[in-house]
């Protein structure tokens, strides 16, 4: 470690093993930027040009990066090393099996996890498991703690800046599974709040949806591996019409992250070969509440009003 090198905090990442990085979900381009302290300046512009190109630039040969970075072959070298990788090979070879993560379905993960409980328990097929209630529970609470310990406090401002923003109209739209969470959070958000809608399952309604989006708009997305194409060109969308984008995603990143003016990561470590959805619900509960704050009194009276007609109209 270079002798200028700033001192570490607990949750930087940058003293962690490879093994325990990987255990975090932190990507390589969380492990590159949690590293740029350790690096000289020069291995710094060779960590710049692999951040500025991730994930492609990674996949470059030797000789690119240096002439990209403006540095030696060898310089490269040393970066890849100081990184914690046994050379740049190495390096790309963990880029490889972080895609292959991003884009992992329940049934690679499940045959990866049954493999690996063959290899790591070949003598107890006599023994019958258990649920495990207590190891799960222990593993979800782990991921809820480490999705709000990770969590941006900026992102997080920015979300229900641009939430309870009565200016603002608000759309919410999710994936397969993460449909259900945007409808959590609309349904919610229209208890206290008004202009808040979600985007239309039908092709012809949601491109005339799409249409209309203007620079008054927040579209909040849901996307989770396996990612949606929808979603990117949602993103893209919403920002050309000179609206904003919150994207709730996992550690690797939906594609519609790239377009999005805050990002909010979410853990989906599971024992199951799904990915677990309790962190994202935990911190939309976190964001609901905060929102509702934010509104004040506006947002207490629009719940009676909504209340008083639900009761005449028979809905209670």
């Amino acid at each position: 470690m270079c002798a200028t090198s700033p001192p570490k905090t607990e949750t930087d990442g940058s003293d962690l093993s490879a093994a325990e990085r990987k255990s975090m979900s932190l990507t390589l381009a969380d492990e590159i930027r949690n590293r740029l302290g350790d690096l000289s300046p020069a291995e710094r512009k060779v960590a710049r040009v692999l951040l500025a190109g991730y994930p492609a630039a990674v996949f470059e040969t030797v000789a690119t990066i240096a002439e990209r970075a403006s540095v030696s072959a060898p310089t490269v070298l040393r970066c890849a090393s100081r990184l914690g990788y046994k050379g740049f090979p190495d390096l790309q070879a963990a880029l490889r099996s972080e895609l292959d993560a991003r884009t992992a379905s329940p049934i690679t993960l499940y045959e990866t996890a049954e493999s690996s409980q063959r290899r790591s328990v070949p003598e107890r097929s006599e023994e019958v498991s258990g649920p495990r209630l207590e190891e799960r529970s222990a593993l979800l609470q782990q991921a809820v703690s480490q999705t709000f310990k990770e969590v941006a406090p900026q992102e997080f401002s920015d979300a229900v800046r641009l939430l309870s923003d009565p200016r603002r109209r608000v759309h919410v739209a999710g994936g397969r599974f993460t449909h259900l969470l945007a409808q959590y959070l609309g349904l919610h958000l229209t208890q206290f709040r008004d202009q808040v809608d979600f985007l239309p399952d039908r092709d012809v309604e949601r491109a005339s949806f799409l249409t209309q989006l203007t620079r008054r708009d927040v579209t909040v997305l849901f996307d989770y591996r396996r990612y949606e194409a929808d979603k990117t060109v949602i993103a893209e969308l919403a920002r050309e019409h000179g609206g904003k984008v919150i994207v709730f995603t996992d550690p690797w990143l939906s594609p519609a992250a790239a377009h999005a003016d805050v990002v909010l990561i979410t853990q989906v470590t599971s024992d199951s070969p799904y990915d677990s959805l309790t962190p994202a619900l935990a911190l939309i509960e976190a964001l609901v509440a905060a929102v509702l704050d934010q509104v004040g009194n506006e947002g207490h009276e629009r719940m009676k009003r909504a209340e008083s007609v639900a009761r005449r109209a028979g809905l209670l």
